[in-house]
């Protein structure tokens, strides 16, 4: 990128610069927008000028502090719409925003990169805070010495495949409730309780795409029912196809027996409780070392 061009037209002290901001979805769409009066192209992607939008300040600071701004904008159904927000398909979005000669695109400079925040909606505009990387850092990082699992079903630690027939089950819905509670017939071959604590995956509809984490897998009157601990956020109607992925309660024996994944538990079945930091001393006469139990 021109970046030097761009220094050297800005000293000029007569300027022809806007501001664009590169948007990538979670499920990997890629959205441009810009505060020009039309719209500019680079980086493999137009930024619209037609959503009104406009941004505040950047406020930076050295060290850790967390970079932040604010985007506003008009919400428009072929770009930012409220559906899709309520949705919360642009939550943990990743955001670049450069600042851009628009007669010669080619010079830009990268003035933030984050992801988005907490949008607010009013009036058919929205407010989008944006934070930037040093984000990531307010999250604690380091190994936890427990009893139960703490990798994620699944991930690069468990390794356990969940493509794997017996695993998961791919399907229409058969019924559905506050778009958190779903229907699937009897489902033959998961015992009750298979899917409990796992992972429902919309494939088509209207909520295509976004996911949910299962808090209770039951039989009722001969149907299956999947609920969520927490609704969608677009409308799931019966004959949409829905992914449901076998849960896991962290337990090693869940995870010896049922995923047959043993070698891979990332817990401590075996340290001591908390009940044996705070333990009174024996009474019993026999102190050699032996179990407390026999004492």
């Amino acid at each position: 990128m021109g970046i030097a061009e761009l220094h050297d037209h800005l000293a000029t002290g007569l300027t022809t610069v806007s501001r664009c901001w590169g948007v990538t979805r979670t499920d990997g769409l890629r959205l441009g927008f810009t505060d020009h009066d039309r719209d500019l192209s680079f980086d493999g992607l137009v930024f619209r000028a037609d959503t009104g939008l406009s941004a505040k300040a950047l406020q930076q600071a050295t060290g850790l502090a967390v970079d932040n701004t604010e985007a506003m904008g008009a919400l428009r159904d072929d770009a930012l719409s409220d559906a899709d927000i309520e949705a919360g398909r642009f939550d943990g979005a990743e955001v670049v925003s450069w600042l851009v000669n628009w007669q010669e695109v080619s010079q830009r400079k990268m003035l933030f990169r984050g992801t988005i925040g907490q949008i607010r909606r009013a009036g058919g505009a929205f407010h989008a805070e944006l934070r930037g990387l040093t984000e990531m850092l307010n999250r604690p990082i380091g190994r936890a010495y427990q009893r139960p699992c703490s990798a994620v079903l699944g991930d690069a630690m468990c390794r356990a495949d969940l493509t794997e027939p017996g695993y998961f089950h791919e399907g229409a819905v058969l019924s559905a409730s506050e778009n958190r509670s779903f229907g699937f017939g009897p489902l033959v071959g998961f015992e009750e309780g298979w899917f409990q604590r796992g992972r429902l995956v919309v494939v088509s509809g209207a909520a295509a795409g976004l996911t949910g984490h299962i808090k209770r897998d039951r039989l009722w009157n001969g149907e299956r029912l999947i609920e969520l601990w927490e609704p969608l956020g677009a409308a799931v109607v019966p004959g949409d196809v829905l992914r449901i992925q076998a849960g896991c309660d962290k337990r090693f024996e869940t995870c010896r027996l049922k995923f047959n994944n043993a070698l891979n538990f990332q817990g401590f079945p075996d340290i001591p409780e908390e009940d044996w930091m705070i333990v009174h001393p024996t009474a019993a006469k026999k102190t050699s070392g032996g179990s407390r139990r026999n004492g």
